[in-house]
């Protein structure tokens, strides 16, 4: 196993679920910022968007379904970031400076999140999961040998 892919999975997968608890956990205090940048109904909006960040975060840490993890993440990442986000329509130096930053920042981890697409599953050290036609190959093989010990 390639220790820096897994370090770099638990840290990038990690900060997305504990952010996604986050604005489930703190929804009404996130709302009055997400509604001053036009968001409809502050609180639903900030609980809800918690949503993709936990299931692509936990996706991504436990490498099930990674690919599919990173494009929830990517998902999220491209609807908030123009949104909360939006440097171009400050005036204040400093404030435009401070949501461009935010905003580059959002881009960086949206390229991580594009870059583990390219990653072949499974990956090292993840989550087993049973595959649909795997586990109907045991659930037969099971029956079988019920139908014997029955059948005897």
């Amino acid at each position: 196993m390639k220790a820096p892919f897994l370090l770099g999975r638990i840290v990038f997968g990690g900060f997305f679920l504990y952010n996604g608890i986050n604005h489930l956990r703190s929804a009404k205090e996130m709302a009055p910022y997400a509604e001053s940048k036009g968001v409809p109904a502050g609180e639903l909006s900030v609980a809800l968007s918690g949503v993709p960040l936990i299931v692509g975060g936990a996706s991504l840490l436990f490498g099930v379904k990674p690919k599919f993890g990173a494009w929830a993440i990517l998902g999220f990442l491209a609807g908030v970031s123009p949104i909360m986000h939006d440097f171009w329509r400050h005036e204040d130096p400093e404030k435009r400076s401070g949501e461009m930053i935010n905003f580059m920042k959002n881009m960086a981890l949206a390229g991580g999140a594009l870059t583990l697409m390219g990653v072949e599953e499974p990956w090292e050290a993840s989550v087993p999961v049973a595959e649909p036609k795997a586990l109907s190959v045991k659930l037969a093989r099971t029956a079988r040998k019920i139908g014997r010990k029955l059948a005897a």
